[in-house]
């Protein structure tokens, strides 16, 4: 059988969980796992359901997204047992019966009550139950135990080939929303108007998007979580930031592209940026501390600054007085997976804090990378009002060309956002290859 075949990797994937499982369940003390993968939360005094999101502990056992109310129950060397909720429901569409390469891994049991998943989970022994509180049945209350949850969180950076190739399509199904969303700005649509091209070309919704897009024009790039999208256009398109993912089989893309309307400058910044972006991209190689990428991050993007005419100070300076921070105020970048801000980024298998650089809170990743982990690779240079201010104040302050700023402040700013594969040789960037493929429009 080939090796890339779809049952192949996913048999193997899910060896793979379980030989971790075995091990976290040894090391917290526990005969069984149970999973659960999440129940349907309701507006507050109403009968209208927030968008449902899998336990990410459920959906690394099998690709259902859309499934509350069901259970996995795992004991070291048995069939996993799946409680498959799929409700008699005529105001609603039910899920479909069971069907997939997974399904002859795991132990079906069908009902149609979600209290009937507790006559499938076991009693004897001592069970690590993960989940949300909000999940638990009588007799069976997550109790989500620190030594597992670290354990698991911990190995889960490391990617099986199913995983990687999950990954790929959600890049692959993310790219053509950005270069939708880039003839959308090109043409003169508003930011609702970009989403809307953004989704009709990802095939998602809002509802089941791995995360809520930004897609900021102007000086709304310069806002790192834009929240809003103005159904009414601005009067000129200077530049378009979209932050906008996508999913496949439970596995989130995060890619963010910057576009600019011709003008020199912008564009002097926007290729500069990029630039350090792609270098940085190619230092994501095994042994490499992540910490390390991030303050290399900052002392290139200084030395952006001081190229542009900027900033009039050695980049090695910017970076110990906290300059870089005002234009850089994010961290270089994170996990992803099953999650897009995926789990133990800065931790130990013993949940153990591995401590981020001094001045700089908002960094996610603090290991060292090694094969088959994936993260990804975002600098940015932003001019964000409220931190220009406080800079202004400072004695670092004189060292800043203000009219430079003052010039540049209308397009917002630039983010550049690959993900990456580490290897055993050179990177693997998902995102540019899906570039690569995409048909051009």
């Amino acid at each position: 059988m080939n090796s890339q075949d779809p049952s192949h990797l996913y048999r193997a994937h899910l060896s793979a969980i379980k030989a971790r499982v075995d091990r976290a369940l040894e090391k917290g003390g526990f005969d069984h796992l149970l999973v659960a993968s999440g129940v349907e939360k309701f507006e507050f005094l109403d009968d209208r359901p927030y968008p449902f999101k899998t336990n990410a502990h459920f959906k690394a056992w099998l690709p259902l997204t859309r499934h509350p109310s069901c259970w996995i129950a795992y004991t070291p060397g048995r069939k996993p047992v799946l409680a498959y909720y799929q409700p008699d429901d005529y105001w609603h569409v039910p899920p479909t019966a069971p069907e997939g390469v997974w399904v002859d891994e795991f132990d079906i049991r069908v009902i149609t009550d979600p209290a009937d998943a507790a006559a499938h989970l076991p009693t004897g022994g001592k069970a690590a139950i993960l989940g949300e509180a909000d999940a638990a049945l009588p007799g069976f209350e997550p109790n989500n135990p620190k030594a597992v949850i670290d354990y698991l969180h911990y190995h889960r950076t490391w990617k099986t080939p199913y995983e990687l190739e999950r990954m790929r399509a959600a890049q692959r199904r993310a790219v053509p929303g950005h270069l939708a969303a880039r003839a959308a700005f090109q043409a003169g649509a508003s930011e609702a108007g970009i989403h809307a091209a953004y989704l009709a070309a990802t095939g998602h919704t809002d509802l089941d998007a791995p995360y809520n897009s930004i897609v900021g024009l102007n000086e709304h790039g310069a806002t790192l979580h834009y929240q809003y999208k103005d159904t009414q256009a601005p009067g000129r398109h200077r530049s378009l930031l979209i932050d906008a993912g996508a999913e496949v089989d439970g596995y989130a893309s995060d890619i963010t592209r910057t576009w600019g309307d011709g003008d020199a400058d912008f564009a002097a910044l926007l290729n500069a940026v990029e630039n350090e972006q792609l270098a940085l991209c190619d230092m994501v190689r095994p042994g490499k501390d992540y910490r390390d990428i991030h303050l290399e991050c900052h002392l290139r993007l200084g030395g952006v600054l001081r190229n542009l005419g900027i900033v009039d100070m050695d980049p090695g300076q910017m970076l110990s007085s906290g300059l870089t921070s005002t234009f850089f105020p994010h961290g270089l970048g994170h996990p992803i997976g099953l999650q897009v801000h995926d789990v133990a980024g800065f931790t130990d298998e013993d949940g153990q804090v591995i401590p981020r650089p001094d001045g700089h809170p908002y960094l996610r990743m603090t290991r060292t990378l090694e094969p088959g982990m994936v993260v990804t690779i975002e600098p940015g240079l932003y001019f964000i009002p409220t931190l220009l201010k406080k800079l202004r104040a400072r004695p670092e302050g004189k060292s800043v060309n203000w009219n430079r700023v003052e010039q540049l402040m209308p397009w917002g700013g630039v983010r550049i956002e690959d993900e990456v594969h580490c290897t055993d040789g050179a990177p693997e960037n998902l995102t540019r290859d899906a570039f690569a493929e995409a048909p051009t429009p």
